[in-house]
């Protein structure tokens, strides 16, 4: 560990991860490998810290107390499965409070279903935090707002009119446009 070099983070973002990748000749070897990593990470926390000493987490003062989420979707981004990844952070004032990625259960025909999904998600988040921030005195100045990239969903989170096309949605993600 002496020569070892810090990287920023501990893995190829680029790696392909493919469920037929070979599986270890002797797996309690893996088991013995990895359980020694990680007793080195949580017992020498300047090893595994090494790479990222510049890094922490600050909260700001701000003068906006308003809630902010951003949504995003890869839409059939999994090679494997087509299945979207969903992601979502929602800021008080400047300050990340929250945040999500994770693969939906489904697979989605259009980006709009996807990002109109995600939409869903990151509503019921923001309704949960309102009712928090409520619960401990904390007036919001105004409304939370959701950014999408996605005009689509947009429109469709919008419009009070749904129509066959999008019967699927309305069954499961009426209560985004509340």
């Amino acid at each position: 560990m002496l020569e070892a070099s810090s990287v920023s983070t501990p893995s190829n973002p680029q790696a392909d991860l493919a469920a037929s990748s070979t599986t270890f000749e002797d797996p309690t070897l893996y088991r013995q490998i990895v359980g020694a990593l990680q007793y080195l990470a949580l017992n020498h926390s300047d090893i595994s810290q090494a790479g990222t000493l510049n890094h922490g987490i600050v909260f700001h003062q701000y003068n906006s107390n308003a809630l902010t989420a951003y949504s995003d979707v890869d839409w059939g981004g999994d090679k494997l499965d087509q299945k979207s990844t969903s992601t979502y952070v929602i800021y008080h004032g400047a300050n990340l409070v929250s945040w999500c990625s994770k693969k939906q259960k489904i697979v989605a025909h259009s980006s709009t279903d996807s990002e109109y999904r995600v939409l869903a998600t990151t509503a019921s988040e923001l309704y949960w935090l309102c009712c928090l921030l409520r619960e401990l005195r904390h007036p919001l100045p105004s409304a939370p707002r959701i950014w999408c990239d996605n005009v689509a969903a947009t429109y469709l989170a919008a419009n009070p009119v749904f129509h066959s096309r999008s019967k699927h949605l309305e069954l499961d993600f009426h209560f985004v446009r509340d």
